[in-house]
Parts: C-alpha cells; structure tokens; sequence
C-alpha cells in the first residue's frame, strides 16, 4: 500500500472533524445539520447525553408557543378577588402554590395575582383583608408567544408566572417559568409534587389535547374510553416509538386506532410530548 494512501479510518474522522469545523464556522445548513453534528459529538463522546439533551432542549424552546405548554384555565387554581384572606388559607394549604391568579367572575377574566408570602404577612396584622386589597399585577402574554422570547422576559421582568390569554382578551390558561425551564432540562420535581397524580393530559379546546408522553397507556385508555393495545410497552411514548420504529422528529406524525398524534417534543433518546387531535 503506498504511504501516501490515509489509513481505512481517517476518511471518517476528518468527515466528523470537517462537521465541527463547518458547526465553529456558521457554515451548518439548517436546524437539522447542527443537531446531526451535536449527535455526532455525543457519539465521540465530546457531549455526554444530558448535555445534548439540554441542548436539543434548548432548540426546541425557540420553537414551542406559550399554547404548548401552557396549563389550560380549567386546571388553574385560582381565589376570588373580593375573598377574605382567611377564608382562602385551605386552599393555599392544600395547594401549596407560591402563586394564584385572582379572578373576578369566572376563570376568564384575570385580574391579578396573590403571592403566598404576602398573604402570610398581611394576614398575620389584619385578617379581614380582601385578596383585592394585597394582590399583585398580573403579567399577560398571547399563546402564539415563543417561549424563547418569554423566558428572556421572565428574566428581565423577574417575573414567575404570566397569564395566557387568547385572541379576545380572555385567560386561556397560565405559565410559569418553571414550566419553560422543564422544556430544556425536564421535569422539575419538588417536595409537593405528588407522582401518583400527575396531570399527564391537558385539554385545549373540544376536540385537541396536550399528553405527556410519560402517560401510561391504561391511564390514556380510561381518560379516552380507548383500547390501545399496552402488552409490550407501558406508555404512550413507547407505543409511539414501537409503531413508528424509529425516533420521531418534532412534527412527525402518526395514527393510532383513530387518534391522530403529532411530535411536539422529543430528542434522540426518548418522546416527551405530544399533541392529539380527535377527529
């Protein structure tokens, strides 16, 4: 063999080498190159998995809107502006929240919100204060925001949570900056989260839905009235994973026994949500 011919395996890493050189550069194509170069780098173990994880995380952020991940006003655990402080401590307690949105009238209509500590604190000098009288304003976002762009205005407004509202003006639902954190690292677990009662689906409107692809298919199965088929795998996203037999793409599509799903979140190691559509 002549000295001037490379060894079998430096065709394939000056390929990878060429990747990084193109990624350093600004030379990647498109959104897809620079997650084949990330993936790459995790293989060659310049990346270990939770780092390309938070990364791919990171990328989605910038494509999600608020009405992705937002917990629908249904499931808001709101108080009555004109409540009396004490009354409202059961629910405080049993909730154990830092924040709940105030309302006036009906779920719609949002006109603050009520910070824990500062109910500990008012309520210890006058306890027949009103919710109106030591609530907070309220910050408002549209759903079609990118959550990107709201998690810098979390940041620079230091605030925590905001309330969803549609195109009429009326509250769809909230979210806080929790909920976009666990986009790029996951789920954020605390001493009052309870395991056993997860929120895993979230209705948006008659006919759409937001689920964890961490549902257990019997869970799907009751909540629809719904017969998936669960004998070889336990949740939604492994049986999306067994039927597409591959990992999915954000967007990607599939139907199973008449329940439309669409990819909304997902890296190279596992789905994390979905959207079903009912037809």
């Amino acid at each position: 063999m002549s000295d001037d011919n490379p060894p079998s395996s430096q065709p394939n890493q000056k390929s990878f080498l060429d990747r990084i050189s193109h990624f350093l550069t600004g030379e990647p194509k498109d959104q897809e190159d620079l997650l084949e170069i990330l993936r790459e780098s995790e293989e060659n173990h310049l990346l270990d998995a939770d780092a390309l994880a938070m990364i791919e995380g990171v990328m989605q952020v910038s494509e999600l809107r608020v009405r992705d991940i937002m917990i629908p006003r249904s499931q808001m655990v709101v108080v009555p502006r004109d409540g009396e402080l004490e009354t409202i401590f059961p629910l405080v307690i049993e909730f154990a929240h830092s924040r709940f949105p105030v309302i006036e009238e009906d779920r719609s209509k949002v006109v603050g919100v009520l910070l824990a500590k500062d109910l500990l604190q008012h309520v210890l000098r006058n306890k027949t204060l009103k919710v109106e009288d030591v609530m907070r304003p309220m910050s408002v976002v549209p759903e079609s925001k990118r959550l990107n762009v709201l998690l810098k205005e979390f940041r620079t407004k230091r605030n925590h949570m905001a309330i969803v509202v549609d195109e009429y003006g009326n509250a769809a639902g909230l979210v806080t900056i929790e909920d976009v954190l666990e986009q790029i690292v996951g789920k954020i677990e605390d001493e009052h989260d309870d395991d056993e009662n997860k929120d895993y689906i979230s209705q948006r409107s008659e006919r759409e839905f937001i689920v964890s692809a961490l549902t257990p298919i019997s869970e799907f199965n009751d909540y629809f009235s719904a017969e998936l088929e669960n004998d070889d795998c336990d949740t939604l996203g492994g049986l999306i994973l067994q039927r597409l037999e591959h990992f999915p793409k954000k967007g990607e599509k599939v139907e199973i026994d008449g329940f439309g799903f669409e990819v909304l979140r997902a890296d190279n190691r596992r789905v994390h949500l979905l959207k079903l559509k009912l037809k």
